[in-house]
């Protein structure tokens, strides 16, 4: 089973007629992840930076947050930036933590 969330991606770099580079545009666009090969879950507070400076997407909300998604690819992994806090990220993939009692 995949799990659709919705990802921030750099689109472009533009080059001013100066020769350097300006800003680079963001988008979103779908990413529908497998959970079981979900690694680690980490706030992405960069994003987070971005989004307040308003170089970031114009319609999101000033307070949302950024998850930065690490699956398992083999011995090469990915990354992915994700809209969402951990919390909320980990509940739609379905890796809450479940409390197990222990043999004894």
């Amino acid at each position: 089973m995949v799990t659709q969330l919705i990802e921030v991606v750099k689109t472009s770099k533009f080059m001013l007629e100066n020769g350097s580079l300006s800003k680079e545009n963001y988008a979103l666009r779908e990413v529908f992840v497998n959970p079981a090969h979900v690694v680690c879950l980490r706030e992405d507070k960069a994003y987070k930076k971005l989004l307040s400076e308003d170089e970031l997407i114009d319609d999101l909300d000033e307070n949302q947050s950024f998850t930065r998604v690490y699956l398992n690819r083999g011995h090469a992994g990915i990354e992915l930036t994700v809209v969402g806090e951990p919390s909320s990220v980990q509940e739609k993939l379905g890796l809450a933590t479940q409390k197990q009692l222990l043999r004894g």
